[in-house]
Protein backbone atom coordinates (compact mmCIF):
# COMPACT_ATOMS: atom_id res chain seq x y z
CA UNK A 1 0.00 0.00 0.00
CA UNK A 2 2.90 2.46 0.62
CA UNK A 3 4.02 2.89 -2.83
CA UNK A 4 -0.04 3.87 -4.01
CA UNK A 5 -0.18 5.62 -1.13
CA UNK A 6 3.65 7.46 -2.47
CA UNK A 7 1.90 8.19 -5.71
CA UNK A 8 -1.23 9.56 -4.82
CA UNK A 9 0.94 11.97 -2.24
CA UNK A 10 2.67 13.02 -5.61
CA UNK A 11 -0.90 13.30 -7.45
CA UNK A 12 -1.93 15.63 -4.83
CA UNK A 13 1.18 18.60 -5.24
CA UNK A 14 1.12 18.02 -8.60
CA UNK A 15 -2.53 18.85 -8.69
CA UNK A 16 -1.71 21.57 -6.00
CA UNK A 17 0.86 23.38 -8.40
CA UNK A 18 -1.48 22.49 -11.36
CA UNK A 19 -3.77 25.02 -9.87
CA UNK A 20 -1.12 27.60 -8.56
CA UNK A 21 0.13 27.79 -12.73
CA UNK A 22 -3.03 28.96 -13.53
CA UNK A 23 -2.97 31.80 -11.60
CA UNK A 24 -2.68 33.95 -14.47
CA UNK A 25 -5.27 35.07 -16.70
CA UNK A 26 -6.44 32.84 -19.55
CA UNK A 27 -8.52 33.45 -22.86
CA UNK A 28 -10.16 31.26 -25.21
CA UNK A 29 -10.86 32.13 -28.37
CA UNK A 30 -13.37 30.05 -30.72
CA UNK A 31 -11.05 30.84 -33.89
CA UNK A 32 -11.51 29.76 -37.68
CA UNK A 33 -8.60 29.82 -39.75
CA UNK A 34 -9.66 29.94 -43.20
CA UNK A 35 -7.93 28.12 -45.85
CA UNK A 36 -7.70 28.32 -49.45
CA UNK A 37 -9.59 24.94 -50.77
CA UNK A 38 -12.36 22.94 -48.75
CA UNK A 39 -14.27 24.18 -45.41
CA UNK A 40 -12.48 26.04 -42.72
CA UNK A 41 -13.63 24.98 -39.17
CA UNK A 42 -13.76 27.08 -36.29
CA UNK A 43 -11.81 25.78 -32.77
CA UNK A 44 -11.33 26.35 -29.31
CA UNK A 45 -7.87 28.10 -28.70
CA UNK A 46 -6.69 28.98 -24.89
CA UNK A 47 -3.97 31.65 -24.80
CA UNK A 48 -2.39 32.97 -21.12
CA UNK A 49 -3.03 36.34 -21.16
CA UNK A 50 0.31 37.50 -22.23
CA UNK A 51 0.19 36.23 -25.53
CA UNK A 52 1.59 32.37 -25.08
CA UNK A 53 -0.42 29.69 -26.30
CA UNK A 54 -1.60 27.26 -24.44
CA UNK A 55 -2.94 24.64 -26.09
CA UNK A 56 -6.09 23.92 -28.81
CA UNK A 57 -8.78 22.95 -27.02
CA UNK A 58 -10.91 21.24 -29.71
CA UNK A 59 -10.60 20.13 -33.30
CA UNK A 60 -13.93 18.56 -34.20
CA UNK A 61 -14.25 18.84 -38.22
CA UNK A 62 -18.41 18.00 -37.79
CA UNK A 63 -19.47 21.57 -37.23
CA UNK A 64 -18.21 25.25 -36.16
CA UNK A 65 -17.37 25.64 -32.21
CA UNK A 66 -18.25 29.24 -31.27
CA UNK A 67 -19.36 30.99 -28.41
CA UNK A 68 -16.72 29.47 -25.75
CA UNK A 69 -17.27 30.53 -22.26
CA UNK A 70 -15.52 30.19 -18.67
CA UNK A 71 -18.08 29.31 -15.88
CA UNK A 72 -17.18 31.50 -13.13
CA UNK A 73 -14.69 29.10 -11.41
CA UNK A 74 -12.47 28.83 -14.07
CA UNK A 75 -12.88 25.29 -14.50
CA UNK A 76 -15.21 24.76 -17.25
CA UNK A 77 -15.37 26.06 -20.88
CA UNK A 78 -18.86 25.53 -22.23
CA UNK A 79 -19.32 26.35 -25.90
CA UNK A 80 -21.52 25.77 -28.79
CA UNK A 81 -21.24 23.33 -31.59
CA UNK A 82 -23.12 24.32 -35.07
CA UNK A 83 -23.49 21.54 -36.91
CA UNK A 84 -25.30 21.69 -40.85
CA UNK A 85 -28.83 21.74 -41.10
CA UNK A 86 -28.96 24.24 -38.44
CA UNK A 87 -28.18 21.21 -35.70
CA UNK A 88 -27.12 23.15 -32.54
CA UNK A 89 -24.82 21.56 -29.56
CA UNK A 90 -23.72 22.51 -25.92
CA UNK A 91 -20.28 20.57 -25.17
CA UNK A 92 -18.26 21.50 -22.33
CA UNK A 93 -14.60 20.85 -21.76
CA UNK A 94 -12.00 22.01 -18.81
CA UNK A 95 -9.44 24.44 -19.29
CA UNK A 96 -6.38 21.79 -19.67
CA UNK A 97 -7.76 19.94 -22.43
CA UNK A 98 -9.74 17.46 -20.26
CA UNK A 99 -13.75 16.16 -19.57
CA UNK A 100 -14.60 17.16 -23.29
CA UNK A 101 -18.44 15.78 -22.94
CA UNK A 102 -21.75 17.08 -25.00
CA UNK A 103 -24.59 18.28 -23.11
CA UNK A 104 -27.66 17.51 -22.80
CA UNK A 105 -28.83 21.29 -22.51
CA UNK A 106 -26.69 24.75 -21.94
CA UNK A 107 -26.27 25.33 -18.16
CA UNK A 108 -28.62 28.41 -17.27
CA UNK A 109 -25.31 30.39 -16.68
CA UNK A 110 -24.34 29.80 -20.67
CA UNK A 111 -27.62 30.49 -21.88
CA UNK A 112 -28.13 33.95 -19.49
CA UNK A 113 -24.21 35.00 -20.01
CA UNK A 114 -24.14 38.35 -22.37
CA UNK A 115 -21.61 39.96 -24.14
CA UNK A 116 -19.43 42.28 -21.47
CA UNK A 117 -19.00 46.26 -22.09
CA UNK A 118 -17.49 47.64 -24.42
CA UNK A 119 -16.70 50.98 -26.38
CA UNK A 120 -18.64 52.08 -29.14
CA UNK A 121 -20.17 54.70 -31.45
CA UNK A 122 -22.79 57.27 -30.57
CA UNK A 123 -25.81 56.40 -31.42
CA UNK A 124 -27.04 59.12 -34.00
CA UNK A 125 -29.01 62.37 -32.62
CA UNK A 126 -32.82 63.15 -33.70
CA UNK A 127 -32.23 66.76 -32.74
CA UNK A 128 -29.29 69.16 -32.61
CA UNK A 129 -28.59 68.94 -29.05
CA UNK A 130 -25.44 67.21 -27.44
CA UNK A 131 -25.18 63.99 -27.08
CA UNK A 132 -25.95 62.21 -23.73
CA UNK A 133 -23.63 63.37 -21.46
CA UNK A 134 -22.03 66.19 -22.17
CA UNK A 135 -22.42 69.60 -21.25
CA UNK A 136 -22.95 72.89 -23.84
CA UNK A 137 -19.66 75.11 -24.21
CA UNK A 138 -21.38 78.22 -25.91
CA UNK A 139 -20.00 79.23 -29.51
CA UNK A 140 -16.98 82.57 -29.17
CA UNK A 141 -17.15 83.72 -32.25
CA UNK A 142 -20.63 84.56 -34.29
CA UNK A 143 -19.01 82.80 -37.34
CA UNK A 144 -19.26 79.43 -35.54
CA UNK A 145 -22.05 77.29 -35.51
CA UNK A 146 -25.13 77.84 -33.48
CA UNK A 147 -25.30 73.91 -32.11
CA UNK A 148 -23.62 73.68 -28.59
CA UNK A 149 -20.23 72.29 -28.51
CA UNK A 150 -20.13 69.19 -26.85
CA UNK A 151 -17.70 68.92 -23.80
CA UNK A 152 -16.72 66.19 -21.60
CA UNK A 153 -14.52 66.02 -18.67
CA UNK A 154 -12.71 63.04 -17.74
CA UNK A 155 -13.88 60.78 -14.28
CA UNK A 156 -10.47 62.17 -12.35
CA UNK A 157 -11.41 65.69 -13.05
CA UNK A 158 -8.01 66.65 -14.92
CA UNK A 159 -8.56 66.62 -18.64
CA UNK A 160 -11.71 68.01 -21.05
CA UNK A 161 -12.49 66.97 -24.27
CA UNK A 162 -14.01 70.25 -26.26
CA UNK A 163 -15.39 68.73 -29.55
CA UNK A 164 -15.33 72.10 -31.25
CA UNK A 165 -15.80 72.15 -35.05
CA UNK A 166 -15.25 75.38 -37.63
CA UNK A 167 -17.46 75.73 -40.07
CA UNK A 168 -14.97 77.44 -42.54
CA UNK A 169 -12.83 74.11 -42.73
CA UNK A 170 -13.95 71.85 -44.80
CA UNK A 171 -12.42 68.75 -43.73
CA UNK A 172 -14.93 69.34 -40.17
CA UNK A 173 -17.63 69.06 -43.03
CA UNK A 174 -17.66 65.25 -43.51
CA UNK A 175 -16.51 62.50 -41.52
CA UNK A 176 -13.14 61.55 -43.51
CA UNK A 177 -9.72 62.47 -42.47
CA UNK A 178 -8.96 65.67 -40.71
CA UNK A 179 -12.22 66.04 -39.33
CA UNK A 180 -11.65 67.26 -35.76
CA UNK A 181 -8.56 69.14 -35.84
CA UNK A 182 -10.16 71.75 -33.89
CA UNK A 183 -11.76 69.72 -31.21
CA UNK A 184 -9.33 70.01 -27.89
CA UNK A 185 -8.15 68.99 -25.43
CA UNK A 186 -7.78 70.88 -22.09
CA UNK A 187 -5.45 70.49 -19.28
CA UNK A 188 -7.71 71.53 -16.51
CA UNK A 189 -5.06 71.97 -13.79
CA UNK A 190 -2.80 73.92 -16.28
CA UNK A 191 -5.71 75.47 -18.20
CA UNK A 192 -3.83 74.92 -21.60
CA UNK A 193 -5.84 73.91 -24.79
CA UNK A 194 -3.79 71.37 -27.27
CA UNK A 195 -5.77 71.18 -30.89
CA UNK A 196 -6.47 67.42 -31.61
CA UNK A 197 -4.44 68.73 -35.16
CA UNK A 198 -1.49 69.35 -33.17
CA UNK A 199 -1.65 65.70 -31.07
CA UNK A 200 0.71 63.18 -31.94
CA UNK A 201 -0.46 60.73 -34.00
CA UNK A 202 -3.48 62.87 -35.26
CA UNK A 203 -5.23 61.76 -38.78
CA UNK A 204 -8.64 62.69 -37.35
CA UNK A 205 -12.02 62.17 -35.30
CA UNK A 206 -15.09 62.34 -34.78
CA UNK A 207 -17.28 60.90 -32.81
CA UNK A 208 -16.58 59.76 -29.76
CA UNK A 209 -16.92 56.08 -28.58
CA UNK A 210 -19.45 54.92 -25.25
CA UNK A 211 -19.48 52.20 -23.01
CA UNK A 212 -22.63 49.79 -24.55
CA UNK A 213 -23.69 49.50 -21.12
CA UNK A 214 -23.62 53.25 -19.92
CA UNK A 215 -23.66 55.70 -22.69
CA UNK A 216 -22.56 58.44 -19.95
CA UNK A 217 -19.35 56.53 -20.01
CA UNK A 218 -17.05 58.29 -21.96
CA UNK A 219 -13.81 57.01 -20.63
CA UNK A 220 -11.37 54.57 -19.77
CA UNK A 221 -9.69 54.87 -16.61
CA UNK A 222 -8.12 51.94 -15.11
CA UNK A 223 -5.16 50.80 -13.63
CA UNK A 224 -2.64 53.68 -15.23
CA UNK A 225 -4.91 53.86 -18.79
CA UNK A 226 -6.05 57.48 -19.77
CA UNK A 227 -8.01 57.00 -22.37
CA UNK A 228 -10.81 58.34 -24.79
CA UNK A 229 -11.80 56.62 -27.93
CA UNK A 230 -12.84 58.07 -30.88
CA UNK A 231 -14.09 57.00 -34.36
CA UNK A 232 -12.97 58.26 -37.92
CA UNK A 233 -14.28 57.36 -41.67
CA UNK A 234 -11.58 56.59 -43.91
CA UNK A 235 -13.22 55.76 -47.32
CA UNK A 236 -15.58 52.96 -49.09
CA UNK A 237 -12.58 50.76 -49.05
CA UNK A 238 -11.70 50.80 -45.45
CA UNK A 239 -14.40 51.55 -43.87
CA UNK A 240 -14.21 53.52 -40.25
CA UNK A 241 -11.61 52.94 -38.23
CA UNK A 242 -11.38 53.67 -34.14
CA UNK A 243 -7.95 55.39 -32.31
CA UNK A 244 -7.39 55.74 -28.53
CA UNK A 245 -6.75 58.83 -27.11
CA UNK A 246 -3.79 58.66 -24.84
CA UNK A 247 -4.67 61.86 -22.32
CA UNK A 248 -1.31 62.40 -20.43
CA UNK A 249 1.01 61.14 -23.72
CA UNK A 250 -1.24 63.49 -25.98
CA UNK A 251 -1.12 61.30 -28.98
CA UNK A 252 -3.21 59.45 -30.65
CA UNK A 253 -2.87 55.31 -31.52
CA UNK A 254 -4.79 54.09 -34.26
CA UNK A 255 -6.15 50.30 -32.96
CA UNK A 256 -6.74 49.21 -36.44
CA UNK A 257 -6.61 49.46 -40.06
CA UNK A 258 -10.27 49.21 -39.58
CA UNK A 259 -12.75 48.80 -37.16
CA UNK A 260 -12.02 47.71 -33.30
CA UNK A 261 -14.03 47.28 -30.70
CA UNK A 262 -13.11 47.81 -26.91
CA UNK A 263 -13.30 45.89 -24.63
CA UNK A 264 -12.46 47.12 -20.81
CA UNK A 265 -10.83 44.63 -18.25
CA UNK A 266 -11.38 46.23 -15.31
CA UNK A 267 -8.90 47.07 -12.38
CA UNK A 268 -6.04 45.99 -14.94
CA UNK A 269 -3.93 48.39 -17.20
CA UNK A 270 -5.49 46.96 -19.98
CA UNK A 271 -8.23 46.40 -22.81
CA UNK A 272 -8.85 43.92 -25.54
CA UNK A 273 -10.11 45.04 -28.86
CA UNK A 274 -12.44 42.63 -31.53
CA UNK A 275 -10.33 43.85 -34.02
CA UNK A 276 -11.62 43.83 -37.80
CA UNK A 277 -9.02 43.53 -40.89
CA UNK A 278 -10.45 43.64 -44.44
CA UNK A 279 -8.94 42.35 -47.48
CA UNK A 280 -6.58 39.97 -45.64
CA UNK A 281 -4.41 37.43 -47.91
CA UNK A 282 -5.60 33.42 -47.85
CA UNK A 283 -2.56 31.75 -47.33
CA UNK A 284 -2.21 29.47 -50.57
CA UNK A 285 -4.10 31.11 -52.77
CA UNK A 286 -4.73 35.10 -54.77
CA UNK A 287 -8.34 34.70 -52.31
CA UNK A 288 -8.39 37.80 -49.72
CA UNK A 289 -11.13 37.78 -47.05
CA UNK A 290 -12.35 40.20 -44.21
CA UNK A 291 -11.19 38.69 -41.06
CA UNK A 292 -11.22 39.43 -37.34
CA UNK A 293 -9.05 39.42 -34.50
CA UNK A 294 -8.73 39.75 -30.26
CA UNK A 295 -6.05 41.37 -29.02
CA UNK A 296 -4.42 42.73 -25.88
CA UNK A 297 -3.31 46.45 -25.61
CA UNK A 298 -1.12 47.42 -22.63
CA UNK A 299 -0.37 50.52 -21.00
CA UNK A 300 2.30 51.69 -23.45
CA UNK A 301 -0.81 50.77 -26.19
CA UNK A 302 1.38 47.99 -27.28
CA UNK A 303 -0.34 45.20 -28.19
CA UNK A 304 -0.12 41.36 -28.95
CA UNK A 305 -2.74 39.36 -31.04
CA UNK A 306 -4.39 36.14 -30.22
CA UNK A 307 -3.58 34.08 -33.55
CA UNK A 308 -1.26 32.89 -35.91
CA UNK A 309 1.22 35.19 -36.89
CA UNK A 310 0.10 36.19 -40.36
CA UNK A 311 -3.35 34.08 -40.51
CA UNK A 312 -6.49 34.53 -42.03
CA UNK A 313 -8.90 33.82 -39.52
CA UNK A 314 -12.29 35.04 -37.80
CA UNK A 315 -12.69 34.88 -34.23
CA UNK A 316 -16.51 33.45 -33.51
CA UNK A 317 -16.38 34.36 -29.48
CA UNK A 318 -13.85 34.55 -26.47
CA UNK A 319 -13.95 34.83 -22.88
CA UNK A 320 -11.72 35.59 -20.22
CA UNK A 321 -11.00 34.53 -16.88
CA UNK A 322 -9.18 36.62 -14.27
CA UNK A 323 -8.75 35.23 -11.07
CA UNK A 324 -9.25 37.27 -8.56
CA UNK A 325 -10.63 40.65 -10.19
CA UNK A 326 -14.34 41.92 -11.12
CA UNK A 327 -15.53 40.90 -12.66
CA UNK A 328 -13.85 37.72 -13.05
CA UNK A 329 -15.47 36.82 -16.93
CA UNK A 330 -15.03 38.79 -19.69
CA UNK A 331 -16.72 37.80 -22.69
CA UNK A 332 -17.48 38.45 -26.38
CA UNK A 333 -20.22 35.87 -27.15
CA UNK A 334 -20.57 35.90 -31.35
CA UNK A 335 -22.10 33.44 -33.07
CA UNK A 336 -20.67 31.44 -36.57
CA UNK A 337 -21.49 33.47 -40.02
CA UNK A 338 -22.51 31.04 -42.79
CA UNK A 339 -20.10 28.86 -44.52
CA UNK A 340 -17.87 30.35 -46.81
Amino acid sequence: MRPTLRILAVAGVFSLLVTIARGDSEIVIAIRYLQAEGISYSHLYLYREDGKLLRQLTNDNSGQDVAPIFDSSGQTIVFTREKPHKIVEYWMIKPRGEGLKKLDAAPPWYTDAKTSPYFTNVEPEATNSPPPGASPESSESPNESATPTPTYKSPDGAFELVLREDPNDEADQVNMPGHGAHYLLRHLKSGTDTPFGDLEGFEGAYGILHDSQNPERRFLFDGTLRLAFFDLHLNSSDGTTVFALDLPRKRFVRLSPNWATPFPLPGESAFLTFTENRYVPIPGSEKTANCSYIERWGDKLNHIRYAREKSAAICYGFSMYRPGKDPVVITLRRTSDSEE
